[in-house]
């Protein structure tokens, strides 16, 4: 389990969210929703130590940080990626393995493979010598995630993964996701569509300056609680839909 108690961030003095609590299980997927500038990403960057905060701790089953940081593979928005870097698709998955390596070892025959069984896996085995600023979106994201693979990380961390991807990747991601979470990993996912959080997450943490509601979707995923985090409008909206669609 990895657990947030009484974490603050702020930006220049402006707080983000103060005293945040969540806990995120292992074996579910978790789905972190919010309006723009809720604090998705922020919360994110802070339990991954990439930001600095101004109180509050981060618990990875007992574990620091530090000690689990192998295992932890983050994909970050696509917005946020320098996509001019040269570098070839087999390559940026083998990153994957430094951790495991260490600094002296290069990845050899052993890793390579790996690497291309984890492009086989999501369906781009033929990508392999393609240059990263060649591939969509889509193919984008399934590489992070044949990185992911040869990592052999236990937390998986998404930022808006299905952001301007097509249909095609997000179901291939979405069948690695649940399979890592039958395995009993960790899976926590930033995510816009609404209409799919009940098919694609166990959890939910609904988010705007703090923690509105966080527990099983079922529970969560609710008019009451789209209405504190988003608008009355869009609660209507998505709820109205939902009953009549019953009907």
């Amino acid at each position: 389990m990895l657990t947030v108690k009484d974490l603050t961030v702020a930006y220049a003095d402006t707080p983000v969210f103060a005293d945040v609590a969540v806990h995120f299980n292992a074996g579910k997927i978790t789905g972190i929703i919010g309006p723009n500038g809720a604090g998705k990403s922020t919360l994110i960057k802070a339990i991954l130590g990439l930001i600095k905060v101004q109180s509050g701790t981060v618990d990875f089953s007992g574990r620091t940080l530090k000690e689990v940081q192998q295992s932890i593979a983050y994909v970050e928005q696509r917005k946020d990626l320098d996509l001019t870097f040269p570098i070839k698709v087999q390559d940026l998955v083998l990153t994957g393995t430094y951790g495991r390596l260490g600094l002296l070892k290069s990845p050899g025959k052993k890793e390579r493979q790996a690497a291309l069984d984890a492009l086989t896996q999501v369906g781009l085995e033929d990508f392999k010598k393609r240059q990263i600023s060649q591939l969509s979106g889509g193919q984008l994201q399934r590489v992070f995630v044949a990185r992911a693979i040869v990592q052999h990380a236990e937390i998986i961390i998404m930022d808006e993964p299905f952001v301007g991807i097509d249909m095609k990747s997000e179901q291939e991601i979405m069948t690695i996701l649940n399979q890592w979470r039958d395995a009993g990993k960790t899976l926590i996912v930033v995510h816009h569509d609404l209409n799919k959080v009940s098919k694609y997450f166990d959890e939910l943490v609904v988010m705007n300056h703090g923690i509105v509601a966080e527990g099983p979707v079922k529970e969560v995923y609710t008019a009451q609680n789209i209405e504190r985090a988003f608008s009355a409008d869009l609660s209507s909206v998505l709820f109205t839909a939902k009953e009549g669609a019953r009907v």
